[in-house]
């Protein structure tokens, strides 16, 4: 074996230990975090903001287009997230064609799982705290 050979061997069993098949796995989990656990958030805040919304608008039908704010930004949460995910799907390579070849690695599986954990929890305390903070805020405009 010459040297080009042992060079060729090793980057070869470096190339299937840092890009397993399993990694793109890692990836999918990040893209499906973020747009499930933002959107799950924007329906939080959405379904908080709006029981309160109801109640108030029952007594005071005149402030019910004030009120629609918090609604309308708990929806906007799940469309961050689905931004995030259809941006970190697009980032995913398949395997080569022919050889199968994968050619994601570990790192950027892992990678973009924390970039979909990142945006989906954040997206989900943001809803929550919108829904809590708009429940209030309806409310409190309803008892004035």
């Amino acid at each position: 074996m010459g040297d080009d050979d042992n060079a060729n061997y090793a980057y070869d069993s470096m190339q299937v230990y840092l890009c397993p098949s399993w990694a793109l796995s890692l990836g999918y989990m990040g893209v499906a975090s973020g747009a499930v656990l933002s959107n799950w958030g924007s329906a939080w805040g959405t379904w908080k903001s709006g029981v309160s919304l109801l109640n108030t608008g029952i007594q005071h039908p005149g402030s019910v287009m004030k009120n629609v704010i918090p609604i309308v930004m708990a929806g906007v949460i799940g469309i961050y997230g689905l931004i995030i995910a259809v941006i970190l799907a697009g980032n995913i390579p398949p395997p080569t064609v022919g050889t199968g070849e994968n050619i994601y690695s570990v790192y950027t599986g892992m990678a973009h799982l924390c970039a979909g954990l990142c945006c989906g929890l954040s997206g989900l305390a943001a809803g929550g705290c919108i829904g809590i903070i708009g429940d209030y805020g309806v409310r409190s405009v309803g008892y004035r």
